[in-house]
């Protein structure tokens, strides 16, 4: 029981990502997932398997790393933005795929402030009659 909770724990610690949170979010996302020991699809290739060297423990444990940590970014972005990410198989990815997306939205967020406050120190500047 307390494992569950410590899990839970944890991955209730991940802010809802927002657009204006992102290196929060993928900071606390990798501390989490390297806390539970997922972070290897994030760190590694998906081992390949060939006659010589069936590597069946190493990819098993990078599928399930890979799955893991799929859902756990997953719950910690808001459904309207799950729409905007393409379904990836791989963590790694995903989360490239996710950077990108929020990289992008703030930009646009950012310009659109920076505009609107210079138009608001413009009219400020603009003497009343």
């Amino acid at each position: 029981m307390a494992l569950a909770t410590n899990v839970s724990a944890q991955i209730s610690s991940i802010p809802m990502l927002n657009g204006s949170n992102f290196k929060v979010w993928k900071d606390t996302v990798e501390i989490v997932l390297g806390c539970m020991d997922l972070d290897i699809a994030l760190r590694e290739e998906k081992p390949t398997s060939i006659p010589e060297n069936l590597n069946e423990v190493k990819i098993e444990k990078w599928e399930r790393s890979n799955r893991m940590s799929i859902m756990i970014m997953k719950r910690s972005i808001p459904e309207a933005f799950r729409g905007s990410i393409t379904e990836d198989k791989n963590a790694k990815q995903f989360l490239k795929d996710v950077e990108k997306l929020f990289t992008k939205k703030f930009s646009a967020h950012m310009a659109l402030s920076s505009q609107y406050k210079r138009k608001r120190d413009i009219t400020a500047d603009v003497p009343s009659q």
